[in-house]
């Protein structure tokens, strides 16, 4: 569901970074101020790296000719808390802009907040904690986690249509188009939230103080989180590094709401069905930065080695930018109050 250039006009998409760049900023603050367990960092970055291999992975919508891949800020905050998932999503989304042209440099801003904000920090605290109140168990744990993702992939397909239709550039009717974003997004979700599910299940069982002091917003403490770093990493290894290699090759779902709203589109004028560029080939997403365009080599863009070295290099610094984040808001906490003692 990552947005393009094409389809945003500069003052839709800078509004929209301007937002993004609050929300970081509001992120930061709120992360020094609870104090970021040094024992989440390991988890803030090897989650971050999982979350990119995942991303690679898409999976057919049967009967749609679509395909889907998780976003993975639900995932993110039931392990970490919705404010440090935010910040570790934010740094995917990055990196996937910057060495990856996955989206663009204008729409990088709509991406961290629909794939970003909507679920880390309003679904999040609003739909999957309430589900958790009295108490976590596998069945709470699975329908928080399935509810949520259906919610804030909804929510996040709808502000895609919403900040299309508001820039005018792609000329789509709004109810056409939401009525082909939302459906298709819908049966994406249940995918993803299953996914979720699973994950955040499994790592209950192996370390339920993970997903309780995610909930209360305590530190983890006196608890060896190693053997699930281990897990999280190597999964982070085998998605990016193998299993996308068997992605589907269908475009994802925003990208075949757009073909099948072209179809309807009766605007001769729209630059998007008079053949200009389409979202998944724009030259403005493309970065100078990206040396692996579209996760491949940009001189063979079928090669399987192409896609490996992308997944695992992607989640090789996902991994280093999210995990760094942590550690030095950790650092600056640790550092001014050492200031105040003194």
């Amino acid at each position: 569901m990552h947005m393009t250039d094409a389809l945003l006009s500069p003052a839709v998409g800078l509004t929209m970074a301007a937002a993004g760049v609050a929300a970081v900023a509001a992120a930061v603050a709120k992360v020094k101020k609870d104090e970021l367990s040094e024992k989440k960092i390991p988890i803030m970055g090897v989650a971050g790296a999982m979350v990119f291999a995942a991303q690679m992975i898409n999976f057919a919508i049967p009967a749609t000719g679509s395909s889907g891949h998780i976003g993975g800020g639900i995932l993110l905050a039931g392990l970490l808390g919705g404010f440090p998932a935010f910040l570790s999503i934010t740094a995917v989304l990055i990196i996937q802009c910057l060495f990856f042209a996955d989206g663009g440099l204008l729409a990088l801003g709509c991406n961290i907040f629909n794939i970003g904000v909507i679920p880390c920090l309003v679904v999040y605290p609003l739909v999957f904690r309430p589900f958790l109140k009295k108490g976590i168990g596998y069945k709470r744990l699975s329908a928080a986690s399935i509810a949520s993702s259906v919610i804030a992939l909804e929510l996040g397909a709808f502000c895609v249509v919403l900040q299309t239709v508001l820039s005018g550039i792609a000329l789509f009717p709004f109810g056409a188009f939401a009525a082909l974003m939302l459906p298709i997004h819908l049966a994406i979700g249940l995918v993803e939230g299953a996914v979720t599910a699973a994950v955040l299940c499994f790592i209950y069982r192996m370390r339920p103080e993970i997903i309780d002091t995610a909930q209360s917003g305590e530190r983890l403490g006196g608890v060896s989180t190693g053997k699930v770093v281990a897990i999280l990493a190597a999964l982070a290894i085998v998605a990016g590094g193998a299993l996308s290699l068997f992605a589907s090759k269908n475009p994802d779902g925003l990208e075949w709401s757009i073909g099948r709203a072209l179809e309807q589109a009766p605007y001769e004028e729209n630059s998007l069905a008079a053949g200009g560029d389409s979202p998944d080939t724009s030259a403005s997403a493309r970065i100078s930065t990206a040396f692996l365009p579209d996760y491949s080599f940009a001189d063979d863009p079928d090669s399987a080695a192409g896609a490996s070295a992308a997944g695992l290099i992607g989640a090789a610094s996902a991994f280093a930018l999210a995990g760094a984040t942590g550690f030095i808001i950790t650092r600056m906490k640790k550092r001014k109050r050492a200031v105040a003692d003194v």
